[in-house]
């Protein structure tokens, strides 16, 4: 949701206009997603280095534009049966606007459709530092519990045991969501932003021009064609790549000859 504030200075407009119309290219793209039954977007709204550095001003007006938009569209939530869900350090928003957003949550707890995911005061570094938190805590009282140290709780079952991606994964605010298949980065931005770093390692990357406040469902459903383009490998070789396409690759000794054969002197010269 990246491009508010360039919107309203190319038009000569302040602020919190570029706000305000990003949050109506919101419902836009919800209800496409809906509409296509998408099960899960999740959109990154209020990061959590926005709220320690943007002015005061802004922030409290992203806060009262937050609960305008909740009030306002939950009805429509409820039309296209979207169901509201929040990740973040929820805990560190005012009060109000805490009240505000578990009200449309419970608005919508019983829609069966897409579920919209706000990222609000939230920072992937933070999560994952959040999840080792929740990890030592548990381990912690459970050592408690059994009478023994943390250390030989450990020892018991091994560390391998006790922690691996599984854990960490488990730990997540997103432990209850899959994994991003696609991320979208609007205003061109080729960055990621501390947005999921952990969830992201294997998701396809589409970056747009286009500015959030210009963005709609159209232009989701020509990401999505994008990416429905792309062969997604994992790390592997890809289901179109065959045993036939390994034996027709170059030898690796005739592929190192030709790369030296294009390497300046001054690179070859030894160290």
């Amino acid at each position: 949701m990246d491009g508010n504030g360039r919107w309203a200075g190319k038009r000569a407009l302040k602020r919190f206009l570029g706000h305000q119309q990003g949050a109506e290219s919101v419902q836009f793209v919800v209800e496409t997603a809906s509409r296509i039954s998408l099960p899960f977007i999740t959109l990154y709204a209020f990061s959590l280095e926005n709220n320690l550095r943007r002015p005061k001003s802004e922030v409290n007006f992203l806060m009262k534009l937050l609960r305008s938009y909740l009030v306002g569209n939950v009805k429509r939530m409820n039309d296209n049966n979207v169901r509201m869900e929040y990740i973040g350090r929820i805990c560190e928003l005012p009060s109000e606007v805490q009240d505000t957003m578990q009200w449309a949550s419970e608005a919508t707890a019983r829609n069966t459709g897409t579920t919209l995911t706000l990222a609000l005061n939230y920072g992937s570094r933070s999560e994952i530092v959040d999840a080792a938190r929740s990890i030592l805590t548990e381990l912690i009282a459970e050592a408690h519990q059994r009478g023994c140290s943390l250390e030989d709780l450990i020892q018991v079952d091994g560390l391998e045991a006790r922690l691996d991606e599984h854990h960490v994964s488990d730990h997540l605010y997103t432990a209850h969501m899959p994994d991003p298949d696609l991320v979208i980065r609007t205003s061109g931005e080729q960055r990621i932003s501390n947005f999921l770093l952990w969830q992201i390692a294997y998701s396809e990357i589409f970056i747009t021009d286009r500015l959030w406040p210009d963005f709609r469902g159209i232009h989701l459903l020509e990401a999505i064609q994008n990416y429905q383009k792309r062969e997604r490998r994992f790390g592997g070789l890809g289901e179109t790549f065959t045993d036939e396409d390994l034996d027709t690759l170059e030898p690796a000794a005739e592929v190192a000859e030709e790369i030296v054969t294009e390497l300046s002197p001054k690179q070859l010269a030894p160290r």
